[in-house]
């Protein structure tokens, strides 16, 4: 049993939907878990919408809410050109529920309104590719995340639960993977990624990009042979092609260097997908849905090429933070205890960190309400001075690379070096 996950761009439009039923149908094979994200740019659409709720934007709010709806529903009506087909009745009545969610009042927890709006995405990707792919013979059977991954209530960020996820999949899902003999019950299941719900049926959300870990999480559950990610790239790459040209295809790294990479913010794999497979030692594969035949990229328990080529990652939108006892005292354990209570309270990651004798800084990625929250509790306590809009530049196996090239005229406000990985701050110029 294997299992496949899509990202936003495999179902961009509908020739994007026809080449995934394609690629399940020629190299799905066998029992088989489909994770679908939600369609192109959808879920940066759905965050739009939902800030523009929060803020009582009623015009704008509207405006947001119709492009989306049209853009899903020009999608199926190009693959059921009939428009009778029982999936536009589904769509309206998802979009239904969205509309009058939405002209309500907001609630004052943002983080609980995002996982509620946003996670439509999802739902309505998988209603469409679920209902195409029985179309053209591909019987499947579409099952909500939210029943299969339990999470507690830490929405935009859920945290799973390991006792009864596993129990919930594999009561679910294994009666169609393990059909009894002379069964019916197709082989193939669908099922959103980046969702889940608490035990109470709250909607939540994993993190953004999160549809990789639901992948591995349902693998784990049902110790499948391999997850294969689908991506609009020919596999892992030593850079985004986006930022730099003459990228190279890295064919094979380890559990442990994918993890170092993802945890430095590379975007092809989700910070916490790798766990769960390394721990049942499950292969993952990296492959172009434009080139499926292709090898692609594979990470498993072979390090023996890891250190080959430098790896670049760029992370925009950054903020740098100095933190200064406002008595001129050292940084010292107890004022980094009280530091990094306010970071896990607002729920922010820390990319670099760096101290002195009296200060302490602090990258992390910009946040329209985390960011503004964390300064004033942290300035309840401390002098701090900070920078936004920059840059976060990381190079694994800098011994190999350059980084001239990489500055240009930008100024360094900080840089740490180790054995293997260098972290540079830098301020566009």
């Amino acid at each position: 049993m294997r299992v496949f996950k899509f990202g936003g761009a495999s179902v961009r439009d509908a020739d994007a939907v026809r080449n995934v039923a394609r690629i399940i149908r020629e190299h799905g094979g066998g029992p088989l878990v489909v994770v679908l994200s939600a369609m192109a740019k959808t879920t940066n659409a759905l965050e739009k919408l939902c800030a523009l709720f929060m803020e009582g934007k009623t015009g704008e709010m509207q405006e947001v809410f119709q492009r989306i709806r049209d853009f899903h529903f020009g999608i199926a009506r190009e693959l059921f050109p009939s428009g009778k087909h029982p999936v536009i009745d589904a769509l309206e009545q998802s979009f239904y529920h969205l509309y009058y969610y939405i002209r309500e009042e907001p609630g004052t927890n943002y983080n609980y309104e995002y996982d509620r709006i946003v996670s439509t995405g999802e739902l309505v990707s998988t209603q469409i590719v679920s209902a195409y792919l029985n179309e053209t013979g591909v019987a499947n059977q579409l099952f909500p995340a939210q029943k299969l991954i339990i999470t507690d209530a830490h929405f935009r960020d859920a945290h799973v639960d390991w006792i009864i996820s596993p129990r919930m999949i594999q009561t679910k899902l294994l009666p169609y993977l393990k059909p009894a003999p002379g069964s019916t019950k197709p082989s193939t299941i669908l099922t959103q990624g980046f969702i889940g719900g608490t035990p109470q049926g709250f909607t939540t959300t994993l993190g953004r990009e999160g549809s990789d870990y639901t992948a591995a999480i349902l693998a784990y559950s049902l110790s499948a042979e391999e997850v294969v990610i689908w991506k609009d790239v020919p596999g892992l790459l030593n850079a985004d092609p986006k930022l730099m040209g003459n990228t190279l295809l890295l064919p094979n790294i380890s559990y442990q260097e994918a993890i170092e990479l993802s945890y430095y913010g590379a975007t092809v794999i989700h910070p916490k997908t790798l766990k769960p497979l390394l721990s049942k030692n499950i292969p993952l594969r990296v492959k172009s849905f434009t080139e499926p035949d292709a090898p692609g990229s594979l990470i498993n328990q072979h390090t023996g090429q890891d250190s080959l080529v430098p790896s670049y990652i760029f992370k925009f939108s950054q903020v740098l933070v100095s933190i200064f006892p406002r008595d001129f005292s050292f940084i010292a354990e107890h004022n980094l205890s009280r530091i990094f209570a306010d970071f896990a309270q607002h729920g922010v990651k820390i990319n670099l960190m760096q101290n002195s004798a009296l200060s302490f800084s602090v990258c992390f990625d910009h946040d329209r309400v985390k960011t503004p929250a964390l300064l004033k509790d942290l300035k309840k306590n401390f002098h701090v001075k900070y920078n936004t809009n920059l840059e976060l530049i990381t190079i694994r196996h800098y011994e190999k690379a350059g980084t001239g090239h990489l500055i240009g005229g930008k100024e360094v406000l900080l840089e740490q070096k180790s054995r293997t990985t260098l972290q540079m701050v830098v301020k566009p110029s």
